[in-house]
């Protein structure tokens, strides 16, 4: 199966009296590139984030949203960070001591705080395997809407691919024909140039020209990158350097045609293959 790296998911599951939601977001990039955005205590859990998606995800930029909110129909306990205060306890007393004018510190401002005042919220420890859990099913549904895209991108490239052949197709009938239409003109032009030319030079420059004319070589090698193509999508799975380099491959070969035409018919043909491959070297950049 071809994978697309465009993809989305998100899960969400009650832990306790608070509700974890975990998002992912893919798109295309030439290695595997993660990043997450979480509150910082949850930060603990990104290792087994990022192990868990590195096993599972070859190539992409895939940003991972972690966080998770109090259930609305629970009212959450509030809780004094007591060493806290001790400290702020302490450090007002000496500084009060030096500076004996000095205001103590109110009861809502203590309450502001950082650190001050926190909500009982889940044990962070223990929420580790419920993580883990709930990553591996969005990577499951990430995973399923990367196949999906990738399908379609596989039958898009079957399709021009398809295109290539008939366009190959078309042009090989129309090759010796267009040859032997130039060979003439170039026969007229050589002996109108150069009187003093005799046949045998006038046949040898005209062989070489037939020579330099010949893209059989040039037909032949699309024939084999088009089925190499078929074979890396039959083939599935990591797929998109491999076509990739197939692209440039089919493009050099659409250039070397282009350039050694010698009719209007082969180099329409040939400016037809080209934007075949760019439309398929554009959707293979998404392709994982």
């Amino acid at each position: 199966m071809i994978f697309s790296m465009t993809g989305y998911a998100v899960c969400a599951r009650d832990v306790g009296r608070a509700r974890l939601n975990l998002e992912l977001r893919s798109v295309n990039s030439r290695f595997l590139d993660l990043s997450f955005r979480m509150a910082e205590e949850l930060r603990l859990v990104e290792p087994v984030l990022r192990e868990t998606i590195n096993a599972r995800l070859s190539r992409g930029k895939v940003e991972c949203r972690l966080y998770w909110q109090a259930a609305a129909e629970n009212n959450p306990d509030l809780a004094l960070n007591a060493p806290l205060l001790q400290q702020l306890a302490n450090a007002q007393a000496e500084l009060r001591n030096r500076f004996p004018d000095a205001q103590p510190l109110s009861v809502s401002e203590l309450l502001r705080w950082p650190g001050v005042l926190a909500e009982n919220g889940p044990d962070f420890e223990a929420l580790v395997a419920d993580v883990a859990g709930l990553l591996e099913n969005a990577l499951n549904d990430l995973i399923a809407s990367r196949a999906r895209e990738g399908e379609k991108l596989a039958t898009m490239l079957r399709e021009r691919v398809s295109g290539m052949r008939t366009l190959v197709g078309q042009a090989e009938p129309i090759l010796p024909g267009a040859i032997a239409e130039y060979q003439e003109k170039l026969t007229l032009r050589l002996r109108e140039a150069a009187a003093n030319l005799d046949e045998d030079r006038i046949r040898q420059e005209v062989a070489v020209f037939a020579q330099r004319a010949d893209v059989a070589e040039e037909f032949s090698r699309l024939r084999a990158h088009l089925e190499e193509v078929e074979h890396v999508l039959k083939r599935g799975g990591p797929a998109g350097k491999r076509l990739d380099f197939l692209m440039q491959e089919l493009n050099r070969e659409a250039n070397t045609l282009a350039s050694k035409s010698v009719s209007g018919a082969l180099s329409a043909i040939a400016v037809e293959m080209k934007l075949l491959i760019e439309q398929m070297r554009e959707q293979v950049q998404n392709i994982e």
